[in-house]
């Protein structure tokens, strides 16, 4: 297992490998609002700044219901949730290159798009386990921002100050190579074999 700790170099993310397992330590922001990539897309193409600065860090597809407390000090976090990364396919090659990211992640990958912006900026995928809430939620720490309160809590952007966030699975690499496209490939492969015998007499 791997410890990563944000902000992260280009050689830091070069030298993880597909499949290796990691933790992850340092302020993360996220979100699972669709509103909130393309708010996100239209600051950068209009050339305006993020209220947050996401260079060399990490954005992930996290689910997380954040509150004020009651006592007035402040907000609190209370649980941490992967989402389907690939809803948001449209937005990201924008957000990974535009941003400057290191990490990005969620489940069940991203698309073709996104692996070569990924490769470009020097950035990997980490896959988190689906319905891991109890395990993910044990890394907050404490709320370091939150930034478009106007929407439901689980679209704001989101930044937590996490320790050892994880495990995560290096699911796509900084070089292109990523788990989703080698296993739809070896389906494909068995799909060809299995309609081949079929077809082939006695």
């Amino acid at each position: 297992m791997k410890k990563l700790r944000l902000p992260l170099a280009r050689a830091d993310v070069d030298g993880l490998e597909l499949g290796e397992m990691v933790l992850v330590s340092g302020r993360v922001t996220m979100s699972i609002g669709l509103p909130t990539h393309q708010r996100m897309v239209d600051l950068i193409d209009a050339g305006e700044p993020l209220p947050v600065d996401l260079r060399d860090g990490a954005f992930l597809h996290l689910s997380c219901f954040n509150r004020e407390r009651e006592d007035g000090t402040g907000h609190e976090a209370l649980y941490l949730n992967p989402t389907t990364s690939s809803r948001y396919n449209a937005f990201m090659p924008r957000l990974i290159e535009g941003c400057g990211l290191r990490l990005v992640g969620g489940k069940a990958g991203l698309d073709d798009a996104s692996v070569q912006a990924m490769r470009r900026q020097g950035c990997v995928y980490l896959a988190f386990l689906g319905g891991g809430c109890t395990l993910l939620s044990r890394s907050i720490r404490r709320v370091a921002s939150v930034h478009w309160p106007e929407y439901i809590a689980q679209f704001r952007l989101l930044t937590l100050e996490l320790s050892d966030l994880g495990p995560g699975t290096v699911a796509i690499d900084a070089h292109g190579n990523s788990l989703y496209g080698s296993l739809r490939q070896q389906a494909q492969e068995r799909i060809d074999q299995a309609r081949r015998a079929r077809e082939t007499p006695g």
